[in-house]
C-alpha cells in the first residue's frame, strides 16, 4: 500500500503514537507499504510549531525533521504543476489550501491519503486510510 501521511499523522507517530489507530499504526510499520511525505506537512509543521501548536522538544523545525526523517524515511511526494493543477479536481468541504494541496498529491501519485481530519475524510477524488 502507498500512504500519503497528513501532517498531524506524520507528527503523532513521532512524539505522540497513542493518537494513531491500530489500523494506522499497523501501516505504519508494515515494511511492505511505502510511507510518502509531502513538503507541505513539512511547511505546516512551521507554522504549527511558531504558533505553539505543537512542542519540538527544544528542537529547531529543522532539527526536528532531520531527526525524525533520519530516524523513519519517507518517500518524497513532491510539488509540481501537476499536483497544482489537480488542487481543482478533488473536493473538499472547506477551501484549506495545505488539505486541497495534500489531496492532489495523493491523487496524482495513487497514494492514500491517511489523515484523522473528518473534513478531509468526507471529500472526493482522492483516496485515504481514516486514522483508526
Amino acid at each position: 500500500m502507498k500512504l500519503l501521511l497528513d501532517t498531524h499523522i506524520w507528527i503523532w507517530s513521532h512524539g505522540e503514537p497513542a493518537r494513531l489507530g491500530r489500523r494506522v499504526r499497523r501501516a505504519l510499520d508494515d515494511s511492505g507499504n511505502e510511507l510518502w511525505l509531502s513538503p507541505v506537512s513539512i511547511w505546516e509543521l512551521g507554522l504549527l510549531a511558531d504558533a505553539g501548536r505543537v512542542k519540538l522538544a527544544g528542537h529547531s523545525v529543522s532539527e526536528w525533521v532531520a531527526r525524525v526523517l533520519g530516524e523513519s524515511p519517507l518517500r518524497d511526494a513532491p510539488m509540481n504543476r501537476e499536483v497544482a493543477l489537480e488542487t481543482r479536481a478533488v473536493r473538499l468541504e472547506h477551501d484549506d489550501p495545505a488539505d486541497r494541496m495534500l489531496a492532489a498529491t495523493a491523487r496524482v501519485f495513487d497514494l492514500a491519503l491517511v489523515t484523522a481530519d473528518e473534513r478531509v475524510l468526507r471529500g472526493s477524488g482522492f483516496r485515504t486510510m481514516k486514522n483508526r
